[in-house]
């Protein structure tokens, strides 16, 4: 797998930790929620960057109060017809206002792109020897959305008809 981060692919520099594995000494480690849940104290005085892994099924409300503690939060598609991922980034990025990194893992298509980017994701786990060109024509294939999301520096099409200044 790539991960394709800014409209590159790049060299992912995490690593994934499943629940029987023993933690890295060093560098950045991506936990499940319940690995979180049960040794985020011992995670915490690794003193390196940590990120949390949610399934679909699981909430980012129950993570929260320790979002100042979390650099990175995985969203996984287990299909693409699933969007619960959809709302937990906006929920994140909107309500909870996290800063970090939030990446889409799973089953991520590049039609869905655009609206991944405007729902707050910035990182995508993609599959080896993607057409790079295509997923970005697909952002640039629409340029005015229809309603704000969470990039809300961009101004959806009826506030620029209306000649609204910035939309809420």
């Amino acid at each position: 797998m790539s991960l394709l981060k800014a409209g590159k692919i790049i060299t992912d520099t995490w690593t994934r930790i499943e629940d029987d594995q023993e933690f890295a000494e060093a560098g950045a480690v991506i936990v499940s929620l319940e690995c979180w849940l049960n040794e985020s104290e011992s995670l915490r005085k690794r003193n390196e960057p940590i990120g949390v892994s949610l399934r679909n099924d699981q909430s980012p409300s129950q993570i929260i109060d320790d979002l100042e503690a979390i650099s990175l939060i995985q969203l996984d598609f287990p299909a693409y017809t699933d969007g619960r991922a959809y709302s937990a980034a906006r929920l994140l990025r909107q309500r909870y206002g996290f800063k970090g990194e939030i990446r889409a893992a799973g089953n991520v298509l590049r039609d869905q792109y655009p609206l991944m980017l405007r729902c707050g994701f910035d990182a995508f786990i993609v599959n080896e020897g993607i057409d790079l060109a295509g997923w970005q024509t697909s952002v640039e294939a629409m340029d005015t959305p229809y309603q704000p999301a969470a990039d809300n520096d961009t101004r959806p099409v009826w506030a620029k008809r209306h000649g609204i200044a910035q939309a809420s």
